[in-house]
């Protein structure tokens, strides 16, 4: 997500001894200027009980390696010391090169990487996966699962054949995040088990609302992107089905549902990421728009940075269909297995990043915003359930309503087994084709053609 927020323009390389030069709180935020391009080879801690074990990790931001300094204040006595590089996802540099050196092995290959929900699926279950190692052949295996609480559908992403090889240290089921003034107008409260019932289960209701709301001259959603991630990912199937590709009838269902928002007057008709879609966020939009669906991260550092005089304003519920939007997981070479010491040091970090449940753990400081002793941090709906049912998730932009009441379910209800390794593309050709239907430059037939045509030219996949 961050690479849609920070406007990073270049490749950016970033070795260290210890990647960890602070940043924010959470370091959720970064900023290009943050992150200069450098290379830095500065020299080791001084040396304890033998040589360092030196833990090469590989990210697509700071976020993780930044996490090495807590990681290392809380275990002083471990023997490590991470040597990191941080290559943007800016034009797809990332990947390439990741894919690259995992290829030529040895010792400066990647023994920690972390991969994104756009393309985690190559990395765990697809083209790439091969390279992983088995979390259980770390030592981590199904019952520290199980007794962190961890969300099924990051599980299950992070999974081949019933191994695990990732997990993530965020939770992104997502919410119905909706302006409290609007919901009282409209619906006369603004309990979040209220408007609930209200926007669904279904899309039905969703829509039922949304015509109480155009009645009183509110937009139910800034723009039909805002529906997407839900339908996306509650559908049955994903997008390749033995080989060929296949349109899961509620994903073309986006078509009509998309056609219906803007037909009606129902959203502003924004692009996400874009001007106007934060423009709603703040209610400066062409009309004040009612809600947004999306995770925590969406609420932590997108709205937070753009609602303006609403803050405060918003609260989140249930949505009308479970789902999650994002995320990054963390894998481990299995060339790592085959040292001792440095199998038990990757698996210490990657069980304190995702497992952890403890107070002194990745998992409570994120949630809580406690990175940083001493300040407030952004509070975060993290992977394990058991950290968030013993935190505070009490945040302002929501009017003080704790976030976790409503995200431990999120997080349950979401599904992660309808990806592809093929989505991050294909998602986008279909999106782009929604919208010449919607605004009346194709024929529904024609809109599914030229999909399914620009799938096979791009990706040489063909159609059911």
């Amino acid at each position: 997500m961050k690479r849609l927020l920070v406007g990073i323009s270049a490749m950016l390389v970033i070795t260290s001894a210890l990647a960890a030069c602070g940043g924010n709180s959470n370091s959720n935020s970064t900023s290009g200027s943050d992150l200069a391009p450098s290379t830095n080879t500065a020299e080791a801690p001084p040396k304890g009980e033998g040589s360092k074990i030196t833990i090469n990790l590989w990210s697509f931001t700071d976020e993780i390696p930044n996490m090495t300094q807590k990681y290392m204040e809380t275990h002083p006595d471990a023997n490590v010391e991470f040597k990191t590089t941080i290559i943007a996802t800016t034009e797809g540099a990332y990947q390439p090169a990741l894919d690259q050196a995992l290829a030529a092995g040895g010792k400066d290959a990647p023994d920690l990487y972390a991969a994104e929900a756009a393309f985690v699926l190559k990395y765990t279950q697809g083209d790439a996966s091969s390279y992983a190692a088995n979390y259980a052949d770390l030592g981590l295996d199904d019952q520290m699962v199980k007794d962190a609480g961890i969300a099924q559908y990051s599980v299950d992403i992070g999974s081949k054949d019933g191994q695990l090889k990732a997990l993530g240290y965020q939770a992104t089921g997502g919410a119905f995040i909706y302006r409290r003034s609007i919901a009282k107008d409209v619906f006369g409260t603004d309990d979040a088990a209220a408007i609930k019932n209200e926007i669904g289960p279904g899309w039905d209701k969703f829509f039922d609302a949304a015509a109480k709301l155009k009645a009183k001259g509110y937009g139910i959603v800034s723009g039909d992107g805002d529906i997407w991630h839900p339908i996306e990912n509650s559908s049955d199937k994903g997008w390749i089905v033995d080989g060929k590709l296949h349109i899961d009838p509620k994903r073309e269902e986006f078509l009509d549902l998309s056609k219906k928002l803007k037909d009606n007057g129902y959203h502003n008709d924004t692009q996400d990421w874009t001007e106007a879609w934060y423009a709603d966020m703040s209610g400066s939009g062409a009309q004040p728009i009612f809600g947004f669906f999306g995770p925590a991260w969406l609420i932590n550092y997108v709205m937070n940075g753009q609602v303006k005089d609403t803050n405060g304003d918003w609260a989140v519920s249930e949505p009308p269909t479970g789902f999650f939007w994002g995320g990054t997981w963390l894998l481990a070479n299995k060339d790592v297995t085959k040292d001792d010491a440095k199998k038990q040091a990757v698996a210490d970090f990657i069980k304190w990043v995702t497992l952890d449940t403890s107070e002194t753990g990745l998992q409570y400081y994120w949630a809580n915003g406690t990175m940083k002793e001493g300040e407030q941090g952004t509070k975060d709906s993290v992977a394990s359930s058991v950290v968030m049912a013993k935190s505070n998730g009490e945040v302002p932009l929501l009017g003080g309503q704790n976030m976790f009441d409503v995200f431990v379910p999120a997080n349950a209800n979401a599904s992660g087994k309808n990806l592809t390794q093929y989505d991050e593309t294909i998602n986008r050709l279909w999106r782009d084709q929604v919208r010449e239907y919607t605004a009346g430059n194709k024929t529904r037939d024609e809109t599914i053609a030229t999909f399914k045509q620009q799938v096979k030219d791009q990706l040489g996949i063909d159609s059911e």
